[in-house]
């Protein structure tokens, strides 16, 4: 099974969320192929859309392997299996954190300018992705929205490897996730078209389910 695009994964997760309609909940998406499946469960569900910002920590010379990640509000998610097998030391990353923190305050002014975030305190939140590899951006997403006072965590994922759903099952009130397999090499092996999303996508799918 493979998606046409992100906006065929998230009709394809609203049709496993709708049950939650009646909570009212609050859709978040990840910039920025996130907020691409988001709107898509917002619309089913008549749901304010918003985005939680996070920034992968990727690894010296490997910027593609998640040596952790950091979210808004100060939150910090270590991956300690990355670590150890590259005999890394948090501190060792201190250059990277320090790029991927201005990041996050220049993707704020930059996706959601004259925008506040949405209420979460006491509600149920779904927290979306286009897919998840190692995790952490989505341990970091979920722990955001926990400090943001979230009652119920539903984290809504198109495709993840089986191993790393059991990993984040104990940190999500409830995990909805339509592929898990079992041989996993990248989210893009899932998607027929998985083209880069744009900011000014992103901010108008905020404009259009806000």
């Amino acid at each position: 099974m493979r998606f046409r695009d992100r906006a065929d994964a998230g009709r394809q997760l609203a049709d496993r969320l709708t049950r939650f309609a009646d909570e009212e909940p609050v859709v978040v998406g990840l910039p920025r192929g996130g907020v691409s499946v988001a709107a898509e469960i917002a619309r089913e569900l008549k749901a304010p859309l918003d985005i939680v910002l996070v920034r992968k920590v990727g690894a010296p010379h490997r910027s593609e392997l998640a040596a952790g990640a950091v979210g808004e509000d100060g939150v910090t998610v270590r991956n300690r299996g990355v670590l150890d097998e590259l005999g890394l030391r948090w501190e060792d990353l201190d250059e990277q954190v320090r790029r991927e923190r201005a990041e996050l305050v220049r993707r704020a002014h930059t996706l959601r300018p004259n925008r506040p975030r949405a209420e979460l305190a006491d509600r149920t939140v779904i927290v979306v992705d286009d897919g998840i590899a190692t995790g952490s951006t989505v341990v970091a997403a979920m722990r955001v929205v926990r400090s943001l006072g979230a009652r119920r965590i539903v984290l809504a994922v198109p495709v993840a490897p089986a191993d790393t759903l059991t990993q984040l099952s104990g940190l999500a009130d409830e995990v909805v996730c339509l592929l898990a397999p079992a041989r996993f090499r990248a989210v893009g092996q899932w998607y027929a078209d998985f083209r880069q999303v744009s900011d000014d996508e992103v901010r108008e799918l905020l404009d259009a389910h806000g």
